[in-house]
C-alpha cells in the first residue's frame, strides 16, 4: 500500500467514525424534543429552541472529523 492510499483510508475512517457519534445523538435529540412536545405541546417552543441548539452542538462535532479528514487528505 502506497501512502496516497493510506491517507484516502485515515481520512475515509475519520469522517466515517466521527459521524457515527453526531448522528446518533441527533437521533436522540430529535426523539426526546418530539417526545417532550407530545406529552406537553404548550411548551413546544422552548423545546424546539433548546432541540435546535443541542443538534447545532452535536454537529460541531461531526464538522470537527471532516476537518480533520480533509487535513488527512490534502496537508499530511
Amino acid at each position: 500500500m502506497d501512502v496516497e492510499a493510506i491517507k484516502l483510508l485515515a481520512a475515509g475512517l475519520a469522517i466515517g467514525l466521527g459521524a457515527i457519534g453526531p448522528g446518533i445523538g441527533i437521533g436522540l435529540v430529535g426523539l426526546g424534543g418530539a417526545q417532550a412536545t407530545g406529552r406537553n405541546p404548550e411548551a413546544a417552543g422552548t423545546v424546539l429552541t433548546n432541540m435546535i441548539l443541542a443538534i447545532a452542538f452535536a454537529e460541531a462535532v461531526a464538522i470537527y472529523a471532516l476537518v480533520i479528514a480533509l487535513i488527512l487528505i490534502f496537508v499530511a
